[in-house]
């Protein structure tokens, strides 16, 4: 059974740091995509970043690019999204999911209904 645990969030100051991880289990393959995403009080949920299980390539949404990434460990146990450069409007529950992909289409990749399994979330809340 696929199971994602998210860890790591919590208060920042803005312009700093935090680095979530996504525990992961039950996967019997590597043709999966793990994406973050995010959703803010009154706000539709937004695509953060994806990696690809089965060759490390990466999709990363624009309103975040050159201050966050996502990494995958070697053991493909644990995924990772750094975040740099903190701003206000960061601040929302992250949560981790995993979609099924033999192929991952970057025009796609970055919508929730492309996932079929979701962790339970963690909070960033980035203070001024």
């Amino acid at each position: 059974q696929v199971q994602l645990v998210e860890s790591g969030g919590g208060l920042v100051q803005s312009g700093g740091s935090l680095r979530l991880s996504c525990e992961l289990s039950g996967f019997t393959s590597n043709y999966w995509a793990i994406g973050w995403f995010r959703q803010a009080p009154g706000k539709k949920r937004e695509g953060v970043s994806v990696i690809s299980m089965a060759d490390g390539y990466t999709v990363t949404a624009d309103s975040v690019k050159g201050r966050f990434t996502i990494s995958i460990n070697s053991a493909k146990t644990t995924v990772y999204l750094q975040m740099n450069s903190l701003k206000s409007e960061d601040t929302a529950i992250y949560y981790c999911a995993a979609g099924n992909k033999h192929h991952v289409d970057p025009n796609l990749i970055l919508y929730d209904l492309e996932y079929d399994y979701w962790g339970q979330g963690t909070q960033v809340t980035v203070s001024l």
